[in-house]
């Protein structure tokens, strides 16, 4: 067992529901903006009733901030690995594997799930809503780990184990092709950052030499701290070690940093093979045998694939007959699947850990959206914790879609497709005006890309939702188009604002679960991580919690 190394601190109950009450302090001002439809932003006159600002002012503000954004992200120094990867499964079939995003990711959370389970000494690992068992797969292969991969979809179940048939086909190539690039990658960038290093210095010192007295008082810590280079993965595995140490209870545990809440961990520091530290680093004795046992083990059964829908109230036993002690895991779990994921960890002895990313918070299930309306439901996607309850707190459908917007990507560039979303909220208002519909059930769908032009979008769309196209002659469709037009930057502005609220919405959701965590009394260690680089992959939060130990 190595030393003992503190965990991070985790803030208390009490310090989370303070930031609960801000949080809802400033979305009871925000909400109606983001609770507000696109398609409705001119039949409604949302810019009017909600905005008292011109779109010009609010734009300058919100592109500045995202200018400062990206400058802060600056550039990436795993990309050129990230790109020797790439490189390496180019000569296999893409299909069998992982596209970039889902690789980043399933790496990263693998290799935490890896350090969980090492600390337990659990074999078994559930994943729920494992779609096409990329992540199971992967555990199971790399790590030898006994996974079962649970979705409710019979065919991404036949798909899960036809592909795995084939990832372990090709595992041994691919996996020995892409350590020799990424190796040869890492040392050269080592090499290049000595070089950089050793000018940077020589340049240092000459400028020190001359300036010493004069410019002192100018200097910041960043100027003589170091820089973090440590692997975050293999410091939560020393974290995970320590609690073999230390008392269960998460009062008695000893922390000897504090971090931020929800930017727990650098993004930068997941990437496995991202540099020759995380190359080099030692691995655990746990470690390598599990992957002699794996390399050598010729079991079908490692990984398997189960069709079941899971609900809050689920019984394991039901569904795996061989249930042991295991981890519970969920890699970007749908709606409620998310919130059940956490209600099945804390009700069953046999799970002794859980790392949960969710995603499509637009399918959660709040029990304050609808209090009017008879439903047998009790037990809701949202709101999860005590605190929340009480304030009978609900966001909205559409609060709830925009929680899904990615600021980041925005940030970089990446922007929102104004003028699809422009051509729909015109629309909108010529189906109110000539054919007395407000309120429209069926969907338009992605005819944008299909349609050369404005005109040829309203003709298309109007055909898709059973409307006679044909008593609108061209000069009345066109007429509404230069109506509008000038208008257009009420619309962007309108959705950037949206897509700046964003993180605001997401934040509640994740707090609301790990509030929830913290009013459970078996759970020695529970924390949102920052996991993921949310550029690659925005919905990038884990909720991580561990069970006391008997």
């Amino acid at each position: 067992m190595a030393a003992a190394c503190p965990l991070p601190a985790t803030q208390d109950l009490p310090t989370l529901h303070a930031k609960l009450q801000g949080l809802l302090r400033f979305l009871r001002d925000a909400l109606p903006i983001s609770n507000a439809h696109t398609v409705d932003f001119y039949t409604e006159s949302v810019w009017e009733k909600l905005v008292d600002l011109s779109p010009e002012t609010v734009l300058a503000v919100l592109k500045r901030s995202a200018a400062e954004a990206e400058a802060e992200a600056g550039f990436s120094e795993a990309r050129p690995l990230v790109e020797a990867e790439a490189r390496a499964a180019e000569n296999l079939k893409p299909v069998e594997f992982m596209n970039m995003k889902k690789s980043h990711e399933v790496q990263a959370m693998s290799q935490l799930i890896c350090s969980i389970t090492d600390y337990y000494g659990v074999k078994q690992v559930i994943d729920l809503g494992s779609g096409k068992g990329y992540l199971s797969s992967f555990l199971s292969l790399k790590y030898g780990l006994k996974v079962y991969g649970i979705d409710s979809s019979n065919t991404n179940t036949h798909g899960a184990k036809e592909r795995n048939r084939k990832l372990k086909k090709h595992w041994k190539h691919y996996h020995t092709q892409s350590r020799v690039d990424v190796n040869g990658v890492a040392l050269k960038m080592a090499k290049e950052r000595k070089v950089q290093n050793e000018i940077k210095y020589n340049a240092n010192v000459e400028e020190t030499y001359n300036n010493s007295s004069a410019n002192q008082e100018k200097m910041s810590p960043s100027d003589y701290l170091p820089d973090f280079s440590g692997s975050v993965i293999s410091d939560i595995r020393k974290q995970m070690e320590n609690l073999h140490a230390q008392p269960h209870g998460e009062d008695n545990l000893c922390f000897e940093n504090s971090f931020s809440l929800i930017d727990f961990l650098p993004i930068n520091a997941v990437e496995t093979n991202s540099s020759s530290q995380i190359i080099n680093r030692e691995i655990s004795e746990a470690n390598k045998e599990r992957r002699k046992l794996a390399s050598k083990s010729n079991e079908s059964n490692i990984y398997s694939p189960l069709t079941s829908f899971i609900t809050a109230d689920s019984e394991l036993h039901d569904i795996i007959k061989d249930l042991e002690e295991c981890l519970m895991v969920g890699l970007h779990t749908c709606g409620d699947l998310a919130s059940n994921t956490l209600r099945i960890f804390a009700s069953n002895s046999e799970i002794k850990g859980v790392c949960s990313v969710g995603c499509c918070y637009h399918l959660l299930s709040e029990e304050f959206e609808n209090e009017h309306k008879e439903c047998i439901q009790e037990k809701w996607g949202f709101p999860m914790c005590h605190y929340l309850k009480e304030e009978r707190w609900c966001c909205g459908r559409n609060a709830r879609m925009s929680a899904c917007l990615a600021l980041e990507r925005v940030a970089l560039g990446q922007g929102l497709p104004t003028e699809s979303l422009f051509y729909r909220a015109v629309l909108q208002d010529i189906i109110k005006d000539c054919y007395g519909i407000t309120k429209c059930e069926q969907h338009v769908g992605k005819i944008y890309s299909k349609c050369s032009s404005f005109l040829d979008y309203v003709r298309k769309s109007l055909k898709k939702l059973g409307l006679d196209e044909s008593k609108l002659p061209e000069k009345i469709i066109m007429d509404y188009y230069e109506k509008y037009k000038p208008r257009m930057d009420e619309l962007e502005a309108f959705n950037m604002l949206k897509v700046f609220l964003a993180p605001c919405i997401e934040t509640l959701i994740l707090l609301d679960r790990l509030c929830y965590l913290k009013e459970q009394e078996d759970i020695a260690w529970s924390a949102l991580v920052k996991l993921f680089d949310p550029v690659k992959s925005p919905r990038c939060y884990a909720v991580i919690a561990l069970k006391k130990q008997q």
